[in-house]
């Protein structure tokens, strides 16, 4: 079978050059590997100490952090490499100060892994969440470099648990140790003879904890909200934008602000959404100048300030859910003590499971049930302290993976 896995990644690697011509990320894909060698040895020494931490995305990054920083001041005498698979993580976050050095991870061929690995050197590798590439771990285990998975989730449908899956079996044997979010994954792999497991939870929990102690303050938000409540929806889709705009459209009060930050932030989709829209309608890129206490909904064109603006919700919505591409991040909103509200689409999503059991989060599956949601969460400010107390427990209960983290690479290092 890896014999299988090696042509089809030299398949796909070839396809996706020519691919690369016609869909801008696939060609940010493509053009950002070109020169990551190059960028290794111009930057890393034969002396550096390298710690290497792979993400794929941003949110595996932010997932990430809380340990990367941790393990930065906790090892001054060392440098810190992260690599990203995807655009979308790397785009964002390449001039990030968590780390000293950021790149793309090469594609998992042999001769890429052998490559990347004689260049880094690395003395500890640390995967975030997923992403076992065969050819890297088997480098790693060949070199006997230590290997760590922290927030790892697995489920009975990947291939590790397959009978055709044993290849895959073979590369999770590189881990030291697995740290993973839930008692099932656990489960799973003690059941495929892999006892190096602990259950540390989500280091996300640790990340939106540290969100607090930062200052959150964004003066332009407080102008726009004044003193009533403020609805705000994150990393929104068409999917999400469509019962969102209904809403405020139809809604006939002017007790509340609305703030919309979409995950497509590209000038064709904030223009047709805010054209959308028939209230009073700001964007971020023209608030200077503005009298913004006059704007009834403001649209967030811009990236990295999300996690702020939740700090004003009354109520937030998070994207995602409604469609296909995946539920974002519920718990930067419910570190506030806010209620959240989803789409119907986060089976695979831990926290929010947990959280719609527990009744924190509501999840809603069409405009009717949305509307009956938000309207009674508008009304009932104890209804809204109630499911805001559930997230901010829950929360708390759950953080301090980083602990039993560090603990082990103090141990491997």
């Amino acid at each position: 079978m890896i014999f299988l896995y090696n042509i089809l990644i030299n398949i796909i690697s070839f396809f996706l050059k020519i691919v690369a011509a016609f869909n801008d990320k696939i060609k940010l894909f493509v053009e950002g590997r070109r020169e990551v060698f190059q960028y290794l040895k111009k930057n890393i020494g034969s002396s550096d100490k390298i710690i290497w931490f792979h993400t794929a995305s941003l949110g595996e990054f932010e997932q990430g952090l809380p340990v990367i920083e941790d393990t930065k001041a906790q090892f001054p005498d060392h440098k810190i490499l992260v690599t990203f698979f995807s655009p979308s993580g790397y785009e964002v976050k390449k001039n990030s100060k968590a780390a000293h050095y950021i790149c793309y991870l090469p594609l998992d061929t042999k001769k890429n892994a052998k490559k990347f690995l004689e260049t880094v050197n690395p003395k500890l590798a640390i995967f975030v969440k997923y992403e076992f590439w065969p050819n890297y771990l088997a480098q790693l285990k060949k070199r006997n470099i230590n290997t760590l998975l922290i927030s790892g989730i697995f489920r009975k449908e990947q291939i590790f648990f397959k009978p055709l899956g044993g290849f895959m079996r073979i590369s999770l044997k590189t881990f030291n140790h697995f740290f993973v979010q839930d008692e099932n994954s656990q489960k799973l792999l003690n059941d495929i003879g892999l006892k190096n497991v602990t259950v540390s939870g989500d280091t996300r929990f640790d990340r939106v904890t540290e969100i607090l102690e930062k200052d959150n303050t964004l003066d332009f938000i407080e102008n726009f909200k004044q003193n009533k409540l403020c609805f705000v929806a994150g990393s929104t889709w068409p999917e999400d934008e469509s019962l969102i705009v209904n809403f405020i459209n139809d809604y006939p009060h002017n007790d509340c602000k609305f703030i919309i930050a979409p995950h497509n932030i590209k000038p064709a989709h904030i223009t047709d959404l805010k054209l959308s829209l028939n209230k009073k309608t700001l964007l971020f890129s023209q608030k200077k100048d503005s009298p913004l206490s006059d704007f009834d909904v403001f649209i967030v064109d811009t990236i990295g300030i999300l996690t702020k603006i939740y700090s004003y919700a009354d109520i937030a919505y998070v994207g995602g859910g409604m469609g296909s591409t995946g539920l974002h991040n519920t718990l930067e909103p419910a570190v506030y003590g806010v209620p959240v509200i989803i789409g119907k689409n986060y089976s695979t999503f831990k926290e929010a499971r947990d959280l719609i059991n527990l009744g924190g989060i509501l999840s809603i599956s069409s405009q009717e049930i949305f509307n009956k949601n938000l309207l009674e969460l508008l009304k009932n400010s104890h209804l809204r302290h109630k499911l805001g107390d559930i997230n901010q427990q829950y929360i708390n209960k759950n953080k301090g993976a980083k602990i039993q983290i560090g603990y082990q690479i103090r141990k491997l290092l």
